[in-house]
This record gives structure tokens, sequence and C-alpha cells, in this order.
């Protein structure tokens, strides 16, 4: 496959010497030795840093085993715990140090230090011990964001449990999936959550979720959902409930950890296909926390003295690795968020990192979108209104930024100083897989720059062979990585399937998105999904870059782009648009169109004009900011939509969107 590349970006950031100079991975040099130790010797280079980084119970003798490829094992004789590898080996450094500053819906905050929550994870484990439950047995966390969450992740962890959470969004019908299909035993929850000044609901979608487990799939094996008393609202109380507090009651403050196998299950964490059944994405314990620290480590730069904020759901992937394991791994200070951005504004954010003077903040591309807009419709909450010189590094995660909306973020909310880490990666990879190290990387907007050291990724066509430098093609990962996806859960034909396709050699692991890397540096700028790369008149164009072209014009916040079928042209171009200011109808919604469409033919080509352009106030977005393209294609082909749409953050924004400006 040969994606057109049609955006060229001439800008470049160099790190400041004072950024260089205290980075932990400073210069290109020390990134090109970095990469040279792992392509001179690949194990060994991952051996090295298991090593250094990670506390063994047992030592392991063999780091990669490759005999069932592609069902890799990383340190397999191995021992080890990830409780004690994020808490445990900080009593004795850093007790007091704090670990979590948490920030409620209110705007009420308060902070644990590491002693406090290890001290709490070992109580709550402790409770969980008084159930009964095996190593490996699974248990779904369906809790708001709050240091709770994190003290049930880690508890399970401790005591060799397999945890599976889900996003305190979804909907009851998600609950019951996950349930059966992870053959789950207990279920940890709250009477409900706090989000944006409302209070919703959780303990009764868990019921409804275990009554349709067992009246659609006679699953019947939960045997305990604990219940967090976090709202105060009534709930429907069954034979199998127990309060959280109560659980905990009396039980010791200190809980010796089982040691478990380097390749024992962590965690499953479901994520949704376009169609099919979600997928429960495997990782294993060692492999998944060494990469989790390591990034953590290097991409964001962490020093002691760092306040992290990943404004990630730890319902996400994102949330998992740079809330849960990767920061309390390397003993930083980090903001848990339980609210919104725009809540009650949508200076949220900003009155945030200068409350609790954060230095590294991490968040999504879509939420930058959306605070642009903001910020241009009301501009009392535009970050210039806040003092956010504490901030020394920025970083984006979720799907590729837009050039212009990197500009904005490096302009106004890193003051013009402050790096931007745009980190690729996916649930299945466990942490960056391409990604500047901000002390290294010279910075060009809209580029995740280059690999992290000792991922072999590179671009290719459908037959697995590498393509020239500018010219688009699959992204794929040639060898195995300590945090990739061992299985999908109970399905590992799926897994062969969907990951190692046989066309590229069965051992290559096919990302799933279009791929560039420039012509001249080699770096990587992602051009969509796979799914998303548009055939229009024979030319094949990622989505992405029409998206980006579009909201580098002054009118347009965010853009969404799908294609639908074309008689004559294969496909047609549809373009969902987001103007900075209010939705336009009648003749000036046509002369918007007009200028629009002229603006994206200049700047790529009368190829990539969008046949249709539709406006709306807002894009169809999960609660976690993440744009539903599968809806945006079905309202393109003029389909009714029959999927859930449960975790829909704006469901009413689907009928503006069926209008075609005509």
């Amino acid at each position: 496959m040969s994606i057109e590349s049609v955006l060229h970006e001439n800008r470049v950031f160099e790190p400041s010497e004072t950024f260089k100079q205290q980075a932990t991975v400073s210069g290109m040099a020390a990134y090109d030795a970095l990469c040279a130790e792992a392509e001179k010797d690949y194990e060994g280079f991952w051996a090295k840093l298991a090593r250094e980084l990670l506390v063994w119970h047992k030592p392991f003798t063999k780091t990669l085993n490759d005999s069932q490829a592609p069902f890799y094992k990383w340190f397999e004789d191995g021992e080890l715990n990830v409780s004690v590898n994020c808490l445990d080996k900080h009593l004795s450094t850093q007790p007091n140090k704090t670990a979590i500053i948490f920030e409620a819906d209110n705007g009420d905050s308060k902070k644990v230090t590491y002693k406090e929550l290890y001290t709490q994870v070992c109580q709550f484990a402790n409770g969980l011990k008084t159930l009964n439950l095996k190593l490996g047995d699974r248990v779904i966390i369906y809790l708001p964001m709050g240091i709770e969450a994190v003290v049930a992740m880690q508890a399970c962890a401790r005591i060799g449990l397999t945890h599976s959470v889900v996003f305190g969004g979804f909907s009851a019908k998600s609950l019951n999936e996950r349930i059966v299909d992870a053959g789950a035993v207990a279920v940890i929850t709250a009477d409900g959550q706090f989000r944006g000044g409302k209070t919703l609901p959780l303990k009764a979608a868990v019921d409804e979720g275990i009554g349709q487990a067992k009246s659609e799939h006679g699953y019947e094996g939960i045997i305990k959902v604990i219940v967090l008393k976090k709202t105060g609202q009534e709930v429907t109380w069954n034979a199998n409930d127990i309060w959280w507090s109560d659980l905990v009651a009396g039980v010791a403050d200190t809980c010796e950890p089982v040691m478990v196998n380097a390749e024992h299950p962590l965690f499953l964490l479901y994520t949704s296909g376009s169609t099919g059944k979600p997928k429960g994405v495997q990782h294993s314990s060692a492999g998944y926390l060494l990469h989790a620290l390591n990034t953590t480590r290097w991409t964001f730069d962490i020093k002691p003295n760092d306040v992290f904020w990943c404004t990630a759901d730890v319902g996400w992937i994102t949330g998992h690795t740079y809330v849960t394991y990767g920061p309390l791994a390397m003993g930083a200070t980090q903001v848990v968020f339980e609210g919104v951005p725009t809540y009650p504004d949508a200076g949220r954010f900003w009155q945030m990192i200068e409350k609790h003077k954060v230095t590294i903040f991490y968040t999504a591309p879509t939420a930058i979108r959306s605070l642009i807009k903001a910020a241009e419709t009301n501009l009392s909450t535009h970050p210039k209104n806040y003092n956010l010189s504490s901030l020394r590094l920025l970083a984006s995660v979720g799907e590729p930024i837009n050039p212009e909306a990197w500009m904005w973020y490096y302009k106004n909310v890193g003051g013009s100083r402050c790096p931007i880490a745009d980190t690729f990666w996916q649930t299945e990879t466990g942490g960056h897989v391409i990604t500047p190290l901000p002390g290294a990387h010279p910075l060009v907007p809209g580029s995740c720059t280059l690999p992290f050291p000792g991922i072999d990724i590179d671009v290719v066509d459908e037959t697995g062979k590498d393509v020239p430098w500018g010219t688009g093609g699959l992204l794929v990962i040639k060898k195995p990585w300590p945090s990739m996806i061992r299985n999908i859960w109970g399905d590992p034909e799926r897994y062969v399937k969907s990951y190692y396709p046989i066309d590229l050699g069965g051992k290559t692991y096919l990302a799933g998105d279009g791929a560039v890397r420039d012509a001249v540096t080699g770096y990587f700028t992602i051009m969509g999904r796979i799914d998303d790369v548009l055939k229009v008149s024979g030319h094949r164009l990622g989505t992405m870059e029409i998206e980006s072209t579009l909201v580098a014009n002054p009118l347009v916040a965010e853009a969404a782009v799908v294609g639908k079928p074309h008689e004559i042209k294969g496909e047609a171009i549809v373009a969902y648009v987001v103007l900075k200011g209010a939705r336009p109808t009648g003749e000036e919604a046509k002369k918007i169109v007009a200028e629009l469409r002229d603006w994206v033919g200049k700047k790529i080509g009368p190829i990539a004009k969008p046949d249709e352009i539709r406006f709306g106030d807002n894009l169809p977005k999960t609660r976690s900011g993440k744009i539903m393209r599968r809806l945006l294609r079905s309202l393109a082909k003029g389909e009714e939509i029959t999927s859930d749409i449960s975790t829909l953050d704006n469901p009413a924004i689907l009928e503006q969107l069926r209008e075609v400006v005509k």
C-alpha cells in the first residue's frame, strides 16, 4: 500500500540548551548511542534495562523466548511483584514524598504520600484476600477516577489478581460483555461518580450488567461486588455486595506481596474494534512494567521535583501506563483529576496547572482542539490568563496532533519554551513506540519524530517490503519488544490474524496505521488508521492530512474526515467541521464550504477537496475525548446508527452532522 503524503512541514524547534543540559537523554548523539546499543545486541539491551530498573524476587536468566512466535515471552523464568516495584521500593528512600495530588470535580484536593498509598493498597489487598480469590482470577474495576482506582489496581497486582478496568462512562452492556469474556469473579465499583457538576450512577450499571451476563449468557461467576461509598446516593443492595469500608475494616496495614512469573497477566484491557466483540488485550507483568517505567523516565524526562499530570482516565491504556504504573514506579509526584476540562469552565486545566505547579502536562489533541475553540469563544478561559510558568514539558497522546493545534499548544500553553512530546503508541504496545526524547530530538509540528530506543519500527508496503522515505505505507514493528500485547484473551487466532498477518511473514507486528517517513530526516508522521485511508480516483490519501489542512484554516477549530462510496471516484471525501465561531447556516454555510474547499485544493491539490462539508457545534466523542469516526462513517453513508453509543459524550450532535450543506 502506497499512501500519498501531501503535507510538507518545514518548521523545526530545537530543544533549548538549558533543557538539553539537564535532560536524562541529552542530544541526538546520546539518542543515537542508545539505538546503536539496541541494534548491536537487542536482547542484551532489554535485559540490561530490566536488571537496572526492576526489583526482582527471582532474577531471570532467559531474556526472550521466540520459539512459538508470535506468542513471545520475555524474562520468563524471573519472578517479581509489580506493586513492590511501584510502592515498597520507595519506602526506605522517600516514604513521605507526595505520590498523588487528587483534585475532585468540585475543586477540593488532597494529597497522599508513598507510605500512605502503600498502606491503603495493603489494606485493600488484605480485604480482597478474605474473598478467597485465586492467583490469576480476573477482577473488573469500574470506578471513578481517583486515588481508590489506583489503590484497587495496585492491590490486585499485589496479590496476583488480573484486573480489567472498565471506563466509568461505559454502559451495562459493555460491562456484561467484559464480565463474560474475562470470566470475572468480582467487581469493584462505587455507588456513583461526580462528573462535570453532575452525580452519575455506577452501581446500577453493575447490577444491570451482571443481570445481563446471567440472563443472556448464563454466567453466574461473580461472587462479590465491592462498593465504594463515593456520592452517598441510594443503591440497590444484593446478597453478594459489600461496602469497601467494611471490606478493609480491621485488616492489617501491611500485606505480603505475591511473587508472580514475569509473564503473569497483570491486566486485560478491552479495546473496541469497528466490528465484532471487544478484544481483551492481555499484558504481562515484567515486560509491561519495564516499558511503563522507562518511557516515563526517558520520554517525560522525569526529575525528583517534577509534578506530572496525565489527564487520562485509568479506564484507558494511557491511564494504566502513565497514571497507575509508570509514574509510581519512577517515584514521581503526580496529579490525578476526577473531572472534565470544561467544568466549571474551559479554563479548568490551566487553573489546575497553576494551582498544583504542574511541570509536565500530558493530554490529548481532542482536548487541546476543543480548548482552542473555547478560548477563542470566551477569552477569559484562554491560557494566557493563568500562570503556567511551572511547566517545562508538554506531551500529546491518543491520536496525531494537527500541526496548527501543536503550534497553539506550544505557544499558548508552553510559552514557546516547553518541548512537546508527541507520543505514538497503542493499547497493544503498552507504552510509547515513536516519540521525541525532549532533550534530544528537534521537534517538527505534527510529527512524532523517531522510534523509542529499542523499538524496531518502520513503514512497509502490503508485502512487507520497506518503502522509500517520503512514501506512505503500513506502520509495522519488526522485532518483539517487552511491553507488547501477549494475546487476545481467550482468542489466540484473532490475535495472530489481527496483528501478525501472514502477508507480512507472520512475525511482523501490524500497527493498523498508515505512516510516512520524512525523505530527509526519517521522522515519522502518522496518516491515520489504515481503515481511514481514502482511495479517491486511484489516489490513496490519509485522512489525517486533510484534517490537518482544514484545522490550519483560521476559521476551523476541529475537523474529522471520512470516506463514503462514490460510483465514479471510488470514494468521496466527507469532512465534519467545527468552527471557532457559531455553526453557520444558509448562505453563510455555503460561503464557508466554498472557502474551505478552495483552501484544501490550494494546500494539497484538487484531488483532496471535500465533496461534502458538514458543520456541527462539536464532533461525536467518547467521554475520554476520542472522536467516534465509525459513527461519522455511518452518518456519511446515510445509515441508521444501530451500534452502542452509550459512551458518546454528546449524542444530540449526531442529527446536526447528518445535515449536508447544499
